[in-house]
């Protein structure tokens, strides 16, 4: 049963000329003035959101995006300062992008931030799918085994800094601690200095091609899933939440679709489903011309994935369109009656779904995400949390 909202800001500034037939994604070059908005725009996010009654304010990690798309460096730095400047609201990590850190670094920046937050951070690790990101900084990515190896080496560290008083790691990337003296005696364990409060660690990570290996992981060191919506319009259970349930299972637990996940849907509210998509339609555009080189390249073909480039070919391409969206679930488009009614078949579908992501996608306008997350507040959200 639904319990809980939350949204995400992946950090995208308020862009001109969106849309396929607007200003190419390769195309955006923003100043730095024009960059650091997105921290004001975030803290106004934040201030609606713990206002209104949600539950989490998820943030995503990104780096080098002079387009504007996503812009926060440091989710962990920018949560601390919007949680000083809020009462209630849960900051999620959605996600930290381990391989671009030393683990036990983020092992600590995440303990400190749990101490100075009363708790109120909810950790979350990933991957990364840029390439730009992830190669700078010196891990693989474009060697998926390579990158899954490196991964799962961190995260079973972090768990070791987080659960133990002092620990030791000898792995294929990391010998900890060093092999070396230390005033006097042969070092062979370290503390992580401070440890979380918070314990155990509530964690969280996407589930995008559902491996049983990847799967397994997670419920290896109780991690929850975050996948996108799908099926809302009351169709048939999405693959991936069907695997997630049978993950589970195969370490003893038996549980009702939708356990421990957090399910994402894209929300526009407007009088009328039609006015709705009309209304949200350029933002759909922008937020496939960022995502789709990146995540849809094998499901869209390598034609038109290059037509999203060109704002002359983009709307003729036969591209994946808004109504497409609203069909599969994974967009919730009309009045606040129909969307309710869109949620209530997902709770139906996933009895065991209590966490829903709603909000608005990269290229929304910050006038809009604020006007649409107080309307989802007042005329949706009593509906399954109590007025």
């Amino acid at each position: 049963m639904i319990k809980k909202f939350g949204t995400l800001y992946a950090g995208h500034v308020d862009l001109d000329d969106v849309g396929f037939a607007g200003t190419a994604a390769n195309d955006r070059l923003l100043p730095n003035e024009e960059l650091v908005k997105a921290f004001d725009k975030a803290a106004a996010i934040a201030e609606v959101l713990d206002r209104t009654g949600y539950d989490t304010f998820w943030l995503a990690e990104h780096h080098f995006q002079r387009e504007g798309y996503e812009v926060i460096p440091n989710i962990l730095m920018l949560a601390t300062h919007l949680a000083g400047q809020t009462r209630n609201i849960r900051f999620g990590c959605g996600f930290n992008i381990t391989p671009m850190w030393h683990p036990i670094r983020l092992a600590e920046d995440y303990a400190l931030a749990d101490i100075l937050t009363g708790g109120r951070i909810v950790f979350g690790v990933g991957r990364g799918y840029h390439t730009r990101e992830v190669e700078t900084f010196g891990a693989p990515l474009l060697d998926n085994d390579a990158n899954r190896d490196l991964f799962e080496e961190q995260v079973d560290i972090i768990f070791k800094a987080f659960n133990e008083d002092s620990f030791s790691h000898h792995g294929k990337h990391y010998d900890i601690p060093a092999n070396v003296e230390y005033r006097g005696y042969a070092l062979d364990e370290v503390t992580l200095v401070p440890r979380p409060l918070t314990r155990p660690v509530e964690c969280y990570q996407p589930i995008q091609s559902a491996t049983v290996r990847g799967l397994d992981f997670m419920v290896k060191h109780g991690i929850k899933g975050v996948v996108g919506g799908g099926a809302a319009s009351g169709g048939a259970p999405s693959p991936i939440v069907e695997a997630w349930r049978d993950a589970l299972a195969r370490d003893g637990r038996d549980t009702e679709l939708g356990t421990d996940m957090v399910v994402g849907v894209s929300v526009h509210i407007a009088e009328t489903e039609n006015t709705a998509m009309a209304e949200a339609r350029s933002y759909f555009q922008e937020n496939m011309k960022m995502f789709g080189p990146l995540t849809l390249a094998r499901s869209l073909g390598p034609e038109r994935v290059d037509a999203l480039g060109d704002p002359k070919r983009a709307p003729t391409a036969g591209l994946p369109t808004i109504e497409d969206a609203v069909k599969s679930g994974q967009w919730l488009c009309g009045p606040p009656d129909l969307i309710v009614e869109k949620l209530m078949a997902l709770q139906e579908l996933y009895p065991g779904l209590e966490f829903v992501n709603a909000g608005s996608v990269i290229g929304t306008p910050q006038s809009v995400i604020l006007e649409q997350l107080e309307q989802f507040s007042s005329e949706v959200m009593p509906h399954f949390m109590g007025a």
